[in-house]
């Protein structure tokens, strides 16, 4: 008796495991996730103001009535790196801010980002200060609020472009 017989298996058997596969990681991950998001004090977003390295200053109560995406990350983060891209794609039809923790000077993330081509909006917190106002255990972390300045969503680890796209949707409705 073999463990592992080619001829029985065909091209129905294989997308069958590997759809079966995939949903096994999307729960696994979701679940992850779940576990990993900060407890916060506040379903409130923070009114904050705080320079961005760009030398602008971003303040929250102009994001009132629209739904914003608040993205911790790490230049040094390799999960953060690969999520890069799909922050760039969302920042060009949705308002997203990202902060980027413990990455270095103004200068040092300036340079991450001319390096990728990335343009969207950064606030540099380099001692961590903003990370642990919102409790941040893991990089990157995402807070999607709605129009009404409550949170929506939370998600720890990678999120994919699509995944973005329809949790600010749903967030804006």
């Amino acid at each position: 008796m073999k463990f592992f017989d080619f001829k029985t298996w065909n091209a129905k058997k294989i997308l069958k495991e590997i759809a079966l596969m995939a949903l096994m990681v999307l729960v696994v991950s979701n679940v992850l996730s779940y576990i990993r998001q900060p407890d916060l004090s506040s379903s409130e977003l923070p009114q904050f103001k705080e320079m961005m390295i760009t030398g602008e200053v971003f303040d929250a109560r102009d994001f009132k009535g629209k739904p914003l995406l608040v993205h911790f990350w790490a230049t040094w983060c390799p999960v953060c790196k690969a999520e890069a891209d799909n922050i760039e794609r969302l920042s060009k039809y949705y308002n997203v801010v990202t902060i980027a923790v413990k990455s270095g000077d103004d200068s040092a993330v300036s340079q991450f980002l001319a390096k990728r081509d990335l343009h969207y909006r950064v606030i540099n917190d380099p001692d961590g200060k903003w990370a642990k106002t919102y409790m941040i255990g893991a990089y990157p972390t995402s807070f999607i609020y709605n129009r009404n300045g409550e949170i929506s969503f939370s998600e720890v680890g990678y999120t994919s472009t699509l995944g973005l796209y329809l949790r600010m949707w749903w967030a804006g409705l």
